[in-house]
């Protein structure tokens, strides 16, 4: 009797949790996983790990045509490109930390989105708007460690989002997209091993 073909992961060792390689039937590939940690009482707290997807076909073509060569090191420019084309990406988040409500995951998505969005907008707040991603999640979803929520950048400058698989989101926002993928990449990322990695991931395109 056949058997279904696994689809390759690659682990996160701090963590233990896997990522498949590919997503979206292979069109989209996995370019690094990072582990998201925030400081808690002065000790940095494990909150989830975080795998970024983009479909790396189209993205090489972006890259290329707009720089050409290899840079010695990520660039602005290069991070620049990502966030502002409409290249399809997913940034999938596994839950680690076992003390997260869905409250505090929207409230702190919504905050740090409000401040990207403000800044890429000219000054101009626009708190509804940074409310849209996970504003629809009920706060009665338990994010127990290992659900999962995936963040979509759609052709068109949609961003989707689904929690554990249900849809929960999906809007159509250039400025929302640039601002979540800003958030990740952008020159005040919250993470910066995160951008470093994916930063890496993009030289590797050339």
């Amino acid at each position: 009797m056949a058997t279904e073909r696994e689809v390759a992961v690659e682990v996160e060792p701090q963590t233990g949790i896997s990522f498949p390689v590919t997503l979206d039937d292979g069109k989209l590939q996995l370019n690094c996983v990072c582990v998201r940690k925030k400081s808690m009482l002065g000790v940095g707290v494990k909150i989830s790990t975080n795998g970024m997807y983009t479909d790396n076909e189209k993205l090489k073509d972006l890259l290329k045509s707009k720089i050409g060569a290899a840079p010695a090191k990520p660039t602005s420019q290069m991070y620049d490109l990502v966030i502002d084309s409409d290249v399809p990406m997913t940034i999938r988040m596994v839950i680690v930390f076992s003390g997260l409500t869905m409250n505090m995951v929207k409230k702190g998505m919504a905050d740090n989105l409000a401040t990207v969005i403000k800044k890429l907008n000219g000054g101009k707040k626009n708190d509804e708007l940074s409310k849209t991603v996970l504003g629809p999640a009920s706060d009665e979803i338990k994010l127990k460690p290992g659900s999962v929520l995936e963040f979509s950048r759609l052709p068109g400058h949609v961003l989707q989002t689904k929690v554990m698989g249900e849809m929960i989101s999906k809007v159509e926002s250039e400025l929302l997209c640039r601002a979540f993928i800003h958030g990740y990449i952008g020159d005040d990322a919250q993470d910066k091993e995160t951008k470093e990695r994916y930063g890496m991931a993009l030289l590797s395109l050339f």
